[in-house]
């Protein structure tokens, strides 16, 4: 029986996942990876550690079935969106990557954006500071050297394809992140290669999602004990192949990740840019499909963050804080840690405790980040309005997902009926494994990309809803107000 694999760079860790002919999850591995913050507002990995974890994966696979890693047909690939790889002349790093999360190109950004305000309707979005292109700006200017040695630059899933493949590739959907991507014409800009001094040769070639990017290297096939001719799809960053995961590929289809970071995505049958809403038009995984996606920089991860600042379990506190919850905390949380993106574009905003006292409780507190990363998520829904893409329902995915706590404040929060989904936390895993059976088979991604059963559909309580609408006006207040303060920090 034909088997399938889906191989996830994400930040926090590498995820692997085995799937058979039937789409039924065979084996799971899951590799931690450390991240660096050298300096403010910078965040930075190793490739190598990245193909370090992947090894691992693959071992941890190969012990639970060997048979199964034997008999695997097709790789997909997701990851990260918008890190930078950079490669020499012999494909080696020229340093660490600078990743999505990393805010010190601020200052090029907004140069790009003031100096070349016709390309951002056409790369889908205004140039921001997590995207690759400012970020070569940025070295240009502080690392010439570095700069000039530059050969190649990757997104960090497609350094995991060169080490599987030999290949320098990438596919539209990760590719769509990097502010170089002509998102209509489905190709690279020459004219925003060009104002970041860089030309095509410095760039991957580009294929679909669903498209064969190339076959497994013979000695890494051998190092597993896998076929000569397993094939590496194209893949998709990990926006786009949550959505495959979880069938949101027809016009309309909406949900909600709740991973690191967060994204509110609905799926469109053509390219409709709004850079003024900050809202990002991308190409989607499979040929001639698009998404428009509001992006936040902070989602599970503040829960997480809470926890260990707790000295918590973040089961126990989940159990604790749902057991007391009775309304909406009057502890407000902005869960900008790592700054924002939607609808703030703003690297230096910080997270706040707002109306703490000395009767506040530890699940005060959590309740409040929970509801924080909430809050956001309703500017998230607001800036998709103000871009012409309403919002009746949507479904959620990733590790937050398995909360079905956090999915009732999410769904009276933003007043829409929430989906929970089986297996929704395997997300782009899972949508990379579809990717490589399409690349193999050649099916339709309708076909294959469907829906997978819907555990429950969360309703909104419509007292908390109105109960929630001043909260959430409060919260915009409190950005706002300390928005001066975050920049002077």
């Amino acid at each position: 029986m034909p088997h399938y694999l889906g191989i996830d760079v994400g930040t926090s860790a590498v995820k692997a996942i085995l799937v058979d002919e039937r789409q039924t999850t065979i084996a799971e591995a899951d590799v931690s990876l450390p991240i660096s913050r050298p300096r403010d507002l910078w965040s930075e990995q190793e490739p190598e550690d990245w193909w370090q974890a992947v090894q691992a994966s693959l071992d941890q696979l190969r012990s639970k079935d060997a048979a199964a890693l034997a008999d695997v047909r097709g790789i997909g690939l997701s990851g990260q969106m918008h890190g930078a790889v950079l490669l020499d002349a012999a494909n080696r790093p020229l340093r660490p990557a600078i990743l999505w999360n990393d805010g010190r190109s601020y200052r090029e950004a907004q140069e790009l954006g003031a100096e070349y305000p016709e390309l951002s309707p056409a790369m889908g979005v205004i140039p921001m500071p997590g995207f690759t292109a400012p970020k070569l700006v940025w070295l240009a200017r502080h690392e010439p050297e570095t700069f000039r040695a530059v050969r190649k630059v990757l997104l960090p899933k497609d350094y995991i394809r060169f080490q599987l493949t030999g290949a320098i590739v990438t596919d539209m959907s990760d590719a769509a992140g990097t502010w170089w991507l002509d998102e209509a014409e489905r190709d690279w800009s020459d004219e925003a290669l060009a104002a970041t001094g860089l030309t095509r040769d410095h760039m991957a070639n580009l294929v679909e999602g669903s498209q064969s990017s190339g076959t497994v290297d013979p000695e890494v096939a051998r190092r597993w004990g896998m076929r000569r001719d397993v094939v590496v799809a194209g893949g998709a960053g990990d926006a786009a192949a949550g959505a495959v995961g979880m069938g949101a590929i027809a016009d309309g289809s909406a949900f909600i990740s709740l991973g690191t970071s967060g994204q509110l995505l609905v799926t469109t049958e053509t390219f409709s840019p709004a850079p003024e809403a900050l809202v990002h038009s991308f190409c989607h995984a499979v040929p001639g499909r698009w998404f428009q996606m509001a992006a936040m920089l902070n989602g599970a991860s503040c829960l997480a963050w809470a926890a260990n600042l707790l000295k918590r379990d973040i089961g126990e506190i989940l159990r604790e804080t749902e057991a007391a919850y009775r309304k909406p905390s009057d502890v407000l949380f902005l869960p900008y840690l790592a700054g924002e993106r939607t609808p703030h574009n703003d690297p230096h905003a910080r997270g706040v405790f707002f109306g703490l006292s000395p009767d506040t409780r530890q699940t005060d507190m959590a309740q409040a980040v929970l509801e924080g990363v909430a809050y956001s998520f309703a500017d998230a829904k607001l800036a998709l309005e103000q871009a012409g893409t309403p919002l009746t329902q949507a479904g959620i995915i990733g590790g937050g997902s398995r909360s079905q706590f956090w999915t009732k404040i999410f769904a009276s929060v933003l007043n829409i009926p929430i989906m929970r989904y089986q297996g929704s936390d395997k997300g782009p895993a899972f949508g990379a494994a579809r990717l490589a059976r399409i690349a193999v088979t050649g099916e339709a991604p309708e076909d294959v990309c469907t829906a997978p059963g819907i555990l429950e559909t969360v309703e909104p309580d419509p007292q908390l809803a109105e109960l929630y609408r001043p909260r959430i006006e409060s919260f915009r207040s409190l950005y706002r107000a300390l928005k001066p303060e975050f920049t002077r920090s």
